[in-house]
């Protein structure tokens, strides 16, 4: 942990783990009251199969159906519990990360009970075509809870609650990927109900997945191509040109040459870090000043939260360290003050997309929205 962060380790009423990331400058005493909830067991494990159309892997996780979608501010499953409240989490806090209870990956590892599908054995198995071919969705899925706070966001938090934030996604990312059957992690976050986000309270995600996720394996195609420092020279091109809306000693943030989205930016680290637990103290202080001044940007564009995913991308656990830099592709719809894109069907069906906004008039407005 960073100085001063300190995390305690706890579980939920029905075994999952729990985890409290206390700032630096914290008000809050060491103890934490335990979860007495009676809780139902969690659902089983999703199955998830192959598309032989793409190659891609379908999680087919029905259990999520059953989350809860938008409820009134005093059942919030984030706050802190209180007595009419029987939220996810027992007590005061600053950030806690916990298992989801209906994910789409895990909450089972290998080796599995029997009578399950099988696990995947690895990324030769994964890369099998077969009709029919299904597995366990092995994996697990956690929830990042930024504040206390029912509303707000990652934009909103002051540096130390940002920092913290910050170390819980490299302290997160390091436990994951060591979990068995793990292959990529990924923190995110999803902000707005135009993204389709079921709680409004301030908080993240992390996926950790039994496969190497497409997008990535598209990224591991163009180091085939470009070499495995094509990041870095992307970094360099951007930097050297008029899309950089934000920039510090370790970190740069642009409207990259061919966004898609309305408003697009990628926040890249200057060396070649693979994943956050690969980052060091200076990065991840300067990273709780940019990143929370960046997101405010983005809602100082039309004066009113702008929804968007924060996506940070790692590279997986086994293959392409050497190639895949971490960073953020952050994306929204939003190219009007009441106007969403919606991607229909060049889009979404042919994956041919057309920008609507050029990319250095976006960075251009960004820039001046961040001043």
């Amino acid at each position: 942990m960073a100085s001063g962060i300190v995390k305690r380790q706890a579980r939920l009423a029905d075994g999952r783990e729990l985890i409290y990331f206390d700032d630096a400058d914290t008000r809050l005493g060491p103890e934490r009251r335990i979860d007495t909830r009676a809780l139902e067991p969690r659902p089983g494990t999703a199955a998830m199969r192959l598309d032989v159309l793409t190659g891609e892997w379908i999680s087919i996780a029905a259990a999520r159906q059953n989350r809860v979608v938008l409820p009134p501010s005093d059942r919030d499953p984030l706050a802190p519990q209180t007595p009419l409240n029987p939220s996810e989490i027992p007590d005061r806090y600053d950030v806690a990360v916990f298992e989801n209870r209906s994910p789409a990956f895990g909450p089972a590892l290998p080796p599995l009970v029997t009578g399950a599908p099988p696990a995947p054995t690895g990324l030769a198995d994964l890369a099998e075509f077969g009709l029919g071919r299904e597995l366990t969705a092995v994996g697990r899925c956690e929830v990042v809870c930024f504040s206390p706070e029912p509303t707000g966001s990652l934009g909103t938090l002051g540096t130390s609650r940002a920092r913290t934030v910050i170390e819980a996604w490299a302290d997160r990312t390091a436990a994951l990927a060591a979990l068995p059957g793990i292959e990529q992690v990924f923190p995110f976050e999803n902000r707005g109900e135009a993204i389709g986000v079921t709680l409004h309270h301030p908080h993240g995600q992390i996926y950790a997945y039994p496969y190497v996720t497409p997008r990535t394996a598209r990224l591991l195609d163009a180091a085939e191509r470009l070499g495995p420092g094509f990041l870095g020279d992307i970094l360099d091109f951007e930097r050297a040109g008029p899309r950089v809306v934000l920039a510090g000693a370790h970190w740069t943030a642009f409207v990259p040459f061919a966004a898609r989205w309305p408003i697009e930016l990628h926040l890249l680290p200057h060396r070649h870090v693979p994943d956050f637990a690969g980052t060091d103290e200076a990065e991840r202080a300067e990273l709780a000043e940019l990143l929370p001044r960046l997101l405010r940007g983005v809602d100082a564009l039309y004066g009113t939260p702008t929804p968007y995913i924060a996506a940070w991308h790692q590279a997986p656990v086994r293959v392409g360290r050497d190639a895949l830099r971490l960073h953020l592709q952050l994306t929204s719809p939003r190219r009007g003050i009441d106007t969403l894109k919606y991607p229909a069907g060049s889009e979404a069906a042919m994956g041919a997309w057309i920008g609507d906004i050029p990319p250095e008039t976006a960075a251009a407005r960004i820039r001046e929205a961040l001043a």
